[in-house]
């Protein structure tokens, strides 16, 4: 696989799009300097153990970070890498000097850790949603716009085949011209259950499902359509889980 291929093959997978990738001016003699916070289940799956695997001579894990050292451990050895491990953040970006760093903490903490490597002059890959509140989602603008490099939000929702297939069959107008779109989403109890056992079904940790959920969505139709929403709203009510269910 060549390097372009490559690069346009992460931008992709990134944000399921034909982007220009930040990364296209990296020299060819070496391979991409990765570095990988917040070592959970996507961090080291999809955002690790599949590069690992499918881009080994494109690219290199030259760091761990977590606040977890068990989740280290563990995440060293299923992701199949040999790198240094760290539990402080900054630690890491001035031991291994990153190119890219993949964000895949809580929600709520995405912003410390996409802020410090913009300021370290890292391009940075950020699992969805970028923030939960507009006072960070800011912070984290102004910080781009300070820095020279880039910042990919990973909407991994696109890479799904389905999604795909849709995007090409509009993109190609195999249904003609879109002139209105009725789009719902239901949730079902198993799956939606799973994120009130966990840091997701907290305010601050994950801004609510309106935020850590839906963005999939709103995402989804921006992608589809080429467009982005002049005016956005929501509205909801606690009808099955949270302080008006059985717990």
């Amino acid at each position: 696989i060549s390097r372009k291929k490559f690069l346009y093959s992460l931008s992709m997978l990134a944000a399921g799009a034909a982007l220009s990738s930040p990364l296209y001016g990296f020299q060819k003699n070496r391979k991409l300097k990765v570095a990988l916070v917040g070592t959970g289940v996507r961090g080291t799956s999809f955002w690790g153990k599949r590069l690992v695997d499918q881009y080994p001579d494109q690219l290199e894990f030259v760091g761990l970070s977590d606040i977890n050292p068990g989740r280290l451990s563990y995440a060293k050895k299923y992701m199949g890498v040999d790198c240094p491990v760290f539990t402080n953040f900054g630690e890491m970006l001035s031991k291994v000097s990153p190119e890219l760093v993949i964000v895949c903490t809580k929600d709520a903490n995405h912003h410390d850790f996409i802020i410090k490597a913009l300021e370290r002059g890292c391009d940075v890959l950020t699992e969805k949603p970028l923030t939960i509140d507009e006072g960070k989602a800011q912070a984290i603008l102004d910080a781009e716009r300070r820095s020279d490099k880039k910042l990919i939000v990973g909407f991994n929702y696109r890479w799904g085949p389905y999604m795909t297939k849709i995007k090409e069959l509009l993109q190609n107008k195999e249904i003609g011209e879109i002139t209105s779109v009725d789009f719902n989403w239901y949730l079902n109890t198993h799956h939606g259950a799973s994120y009130f056992r966990r840091w997701h079904g907290l305010m601050n940790g994950g801004g609510s499902l309106l935020v850590h959920k839906a963005t999939h969505h709103f995402d989804l139709l921006n992608w589809w359509l080429n467009s982005d929403p002049e005016e956005v709203f929501a509205y909801g009510s606690l009808e099955h889980y949270g302080g008006n269910g059985p717990f």
